[in-house]
């Protein structure tokens, strides 16, 4: 029996990196996973790699999280798929960023809208699923939103996981009365389809960031998916309001 065994997960953001690896994890661990994403192969490719490794998926593809409707519809077709909701698992975002005197305003609403709208409107939506089950919210934030990246300008990045850090510590006390736990895993940087090119860059700040992180490497998508894994299990039952650090031990180090 995995740690997960019997639980039913809504895990967004599923076409590829730290949550398709989610949901392979999750699904191994035994959770009953409802994925999504806004890219349709994507999202069908992950669902058929779960299946093959003997899990439990289905997912919805094309949707778009980050308004009030789009997040409504997802959560109801996992209700209506699963039977209810044991964990949502925030893991769907989308960002921009680049010199914070140069970037037009659009970059700054696009990431808002992308990293704190969408995991505020799924928990919204899936909120009283949550409090029938008692269930468990994980929210991704991020070690930018909790010190500054010197090798990149990421001020909305920054500013939206902050955000999504102390909503997490709000929800905890909203879903206290409830038996609801609310939780944060914040990645350092890990090596997805989406920082490859910038880690596989010749000219790039790999090898500086890799002589800082004390593990003495990026992170993989599976390292963010088991740590993710434990929180949403009962094993981390008497977890709740905390902010995971997966990064290697990045943000440890002073400097």
């Amino acid at each position: 029996m995995g740690r997960l065994a019997g639980k039913r997960a809504l895990i967004s953001g599923t076409g590829a990196g730290i949550g398709r690896a989610a949901a392979l994890v999750f699904a191994a661990e035994g959770a009953s996973v409802f994925g999504c994403d806004i890219d349709c192969a994507s999202a069908e490719e992950t669902v058929r790699l779960v299946r093959k490794a003997g899990g439990l998926m289905e997912s919805l593809a094309p949707v778009d999280l980050s308004t009030e409707e789009g997040a409504g519809k997802w959560v109801a077709a996992g209700v209506a798929a699963l039977g209810g909701i044991d964990i949502l698992y925030n893991n769907a975002s989308a960002l921009r960023n680049g010199p914070f005197a140069e970037m037009p305003a659009e970059d700054w609403y696009f990431t808002i809208r992308n990293e704190l709208d969408i995991p505020y409107f799924c928990t919204r939506a899936a909120w009283p699923h949550l409090i029938e089950s008692g269930g468990a919210v994980l929210n991704v934030a991020s070690v930018a939103a909790v010190r500054g990246a010197p090798f990149m300008p990421m001020v909305p990045h920054g500013a939206a996981k902050g955000g999504v850090l102390a909503m997490t510590r709000h929800l905890c006390a909203a879903g206290a009365p409830h038996g609801v736990r609310v939780n944060a895993i914040s990645p350092g940087m890990t090596r997805t389809p989406a920082t490859a090119p910038f880690l596989d860059d010749p000219d790039g700040p790999r090898a500086h960031l890799e002589e800082r992180i004390p593990s003495g490497r990026v992170g993989t998508p599976e390292d963010i998916a088991r740590a993710a894994a434990f929180l949403c299990s009962d094993e981390a039952a008497f977890v709740n309001g905390a902010n995971l650090m997966v990064d290697g031990g990045d943000s440890a180090m002073a400097g």
